[in-house]
């Protein structure tokens, strides 16, 4: 029998169950942020057209800046690493899409130029982003 003054068996034990499903929660929700966080690093002004796509698979973003700036998914590169980069990674997969950015400002002749860097570092899924009227 147990006597009213006497603990036996007090509980030492923490359960972690409701703090993992917290945790996890959080990563969730900063993964889904992440890349909304991250478009909005490099200011450009997309140009706007009537027609077009929406994007349902995941593409490596190469960003044409209105200070003549390129960006190869939010890093600064200059035109030679690019192509190196692009076709580092092309090697690693065949597949590999490119969506190119460029600000309004930047001449179509500089676009051009960016996409055929693109192009000569063996991308053949390369599309240009554009925003709705």
């Amino acid at each position: 029998m147990h006597s009213g003054g006497e603990f036996s068996d007090a509980i030492t034990d923490i359960n972690v169950t409701p703090l993992v499903d917290i945790i996890l929660v959080v990563l969730i929700i900063f993964m889904a942020t992440a890349p909304l966080i991250h478009r909005r690093a490099i200011n450009v002004d997309v140009p706007a057209a009537a027609h077009q796509e929406t994007a349902e698979i995941e593409a490596l973003e190469v960003v044409y800046s209105d200070k003549r700036e390129i960006f190869l998914a939010g890093r600064k590169v200059d035109r030679k690493a690019l192509a190196e980069t692009l076709a580092g990674m092309r090697r690693a997969n065949p597949n590999l899409r490119v969506m190119v950015s460029g600000d309004r400002r930047v001449s179509y002749g500089e676009m051009v130029e960016l996409l055929d860097i693109v192009r000569g570092a063996g991308i053949r899924k390369a599309s240009l982003e554009v925003r709705a009227r």
